[in-house]
């Protein structure tokens, strides 16, 4: 895409790879760049920076956690954890249906809603975000708890909060479903491998565990946040998706000296005057070191999100045959050439799509003899072989059986069309009062029947079952034979033959003819028309192969 007079996003903007990518764009004359980021200090000190060389780009800044709703999005962590409130707000938002009310309570949405970005830059450390909440020693204290009885909704509530699929995987969702809301033309996210393109002996892990188990989870982590881009992609509707994963050290954005910095704080600098036996020298009262008032001071290399590197060990981490290194200079121009539609190789989502085993001819030749000989079968036996509710979801058993009954009572697309909706409707009902084996097969597998004065038929097991609402469950899994529903059958085949009359007004019988539509003259097929519904209703063709 064009750059020029865009509005671009960048999530972790200011970060070393965020700054990178934003001071590479400038050279292409963005209208805007809005920088977002954990901690205001941060995002503003970005925002400074890049105003010193922006031109006529403007340049904003936001702050606060993407991953849960604006309402707790600018407090700290522990504020989120410590006070119930919060708590439960963030675990409703993370564990509760997907839906509108989610996404606009997300400050991703709001983000995304405010500035209306064309192209967005990834540069959030995800994978650190949400694997680096130590899930392991939180679930020993529940397990604890459980032992002794004491497992209170308090103690549950802060171990969920340590769970790391469930945030990465509302986080998708959320992103997936604003960016198609909003327009977003293309997302490029900047991952991770986690140890730096080194194998399962990585040295450098959180303890003496190699690697350690947190490392591992982040690891996984950035593996499902790469498929779940792979199947974003995927999405019709979804922007031009992309994710450069640098397997190296990234480094560095500032070499200086001064205080060594930790957690946003200096080192206190201590000293030991004097050797003390081992034994006192763990006792809990043991306090003869000296604190000097000062904070340790040295040359260092600014590595970003890794905090800083003295000299030997920047050189040891970034040395031939260890991480070795990457610049956030050259991680930036494989985004920005990946923005502007240059390929340049390094994209994980591509490289899965070529690397995938997708169909194949000859899986498409014998699916025509696979169902041909089920076709025997069925003649054989004497059964029609319709739907087990293994597939899913349930609502694809009740479209397949709906077909299929209207089948048995239209010889042809063109005569469902014609059909009056109350005329079908006293016809279905009475072939399913009728019909003993076709009503058991539908509700043996868990699909209600509904028909006429919304009653009902079932069986022991009901896959929908409809709580305190039960029009909102038959859409969802309950074969239904009333007028209303009759109505949208109608609607549907009368759809079809209006797609037949627009493609015969564009004469010709090139490969450009959608070879597969369904004809008005046509027996009704369940399974075509199902498909016909999870294309044209559901937008759930597939897009690449």
């Amino acid at each position: 895409m064009e750059i020029k007079d865009r509005t671009i996003l960048i999530l972790g903007g200011s970060g070393m790879v965020g700054r990178a990518v934003a001071r590479k764009l400038l050279d292409f004359k963005p209208a805007r760049i809005v920088l977002v980021a954990l901690t205001e200090a941060e995002v503003v000190d970005a925002k400074d920076e890049l105003n010193q060389i922006a031109g006529s780009t403007r340049i904003e800044a936001l702050w606060g956690n993407i991953f849960v709703p604006s309402s707790v999005a600018k407090l700290t962590n522990a504020e989120r954890i410590e006070n119930p409130e919060h708590r439960r707000a963030v675990l409703d938002d993370l564990l509760g249906d997907m839906d509108d009310d989610v996404l606009h309570r997300s400050f991703l949405y709001e983000v995304f809603d405010k500035y209306k970005p064309e192209a967005v830059v990834d540069g959030i450390n995800t994978a650190t975000a949400l694997a680096y909440t130590d899930v392991y020693h939180s679930a020993g204290q529940l397990l604890a708890a459980a032992r002794r009885g004491e497992a209170t909704a308090e103690v549950v509530e802060k171990h969920m909060l340590t769970l790391t699929m469930p945030p990465l995987i509302r986080h998708i969702q959320i992103i997936l479903a604003t960016m198609k809301r909003l327009g977003t033309l293309a997302y490029v996210k900047v991952g991770t491998s986690g140890t730096g393109g080194m194998g399962l002996n990585v040295p450098y892990t959180h303890s003496e565990e190699r690697p350690s188990r947190a490392l591992l989870m982040k690891s996984a982590v950035a593996g499902a946040h790469s498929l779940l881009l792979f199947l974003v992609a995927r999405t019709p509707g979804a922007p031009a998706t992309k994710e450069v994963k640098p397997t190296a050290t990234i480094g560095w954005r500032d070499i200086n000296f001064g205080p060594v910095m930790k957690d946003g704080k200096p080192i206190r600098r201590f000293d030991c005057p004097e050797p003390r036996d081992v034994r006192e020298g763990f006792r809990e009262d043991a306090n003869y070191w000296t604190d000097t008032g000062k904070s340790l001071e040295s040359v260092y290399a600014s590595m970003g999100e890794n905090g800083v590197f003295a000299r030997e060990e920047f050189e040891t981490v970034t040395a031939l045959g260890s991480m070795e290194l990457i610049t956030p200079e050259e991680v930036a121009e494989y985004v920005i050439s990946e923005i502007r539609g240059f390929p340049t190789g390094r994209d994980i989502v591509t490289a899965l799509d070529s690397a995938t085993a997708g169909p194949t001819y000859k899986a498409g030749v014998l699916r025509q003899e696979a169902i041909e000989r089920l076709r025997e079968l069925e003649s054989e036996f004497g059964v029609r072989s319709v739907a087990f509710e293994m597939l899913g979801p349930p609502r694809l058993t009740k479209i397949l059986y709906e077909g299929y009954v209207f089948s048995l009572l239209r010889g042809s697309v063109a005569e469902l069309a014609a059909s009056e909706p109350g005329k079908l409707s006293v016809e279905a009902c009475e072939l399913i009062a009728s019909s003993e084996e076709l009503r058991s097969n539908i509700v043996s597998v868990g699909i209600p029947i509904v028909v006429g004065g919304d009653k009902i038929y079932r069986a022991e097991v009901v896959m929908v079952p409809p709580g305190g609402d039960f029009e909102a469950a038959v859409p969802r899994g309950w074969v239904d034979l009333r007028e209303s529903n009759c109505s949208t059958w109608i609607a549907r085949a009368a759809r079809v033959v209006k797609q037949t009359d627009e493609r015969l007004s564009v004469s010709g019988s090139g490969s450009g003819i959608d070879w597969r539509a369904m004809e008005p003259a046509d027996p009704i097929s369940p399974a075509r028309f199902a498909t016909w519904v999870f294309r044209y209703e559901d937008d759930g063709e597939r897009m690449k192969r």
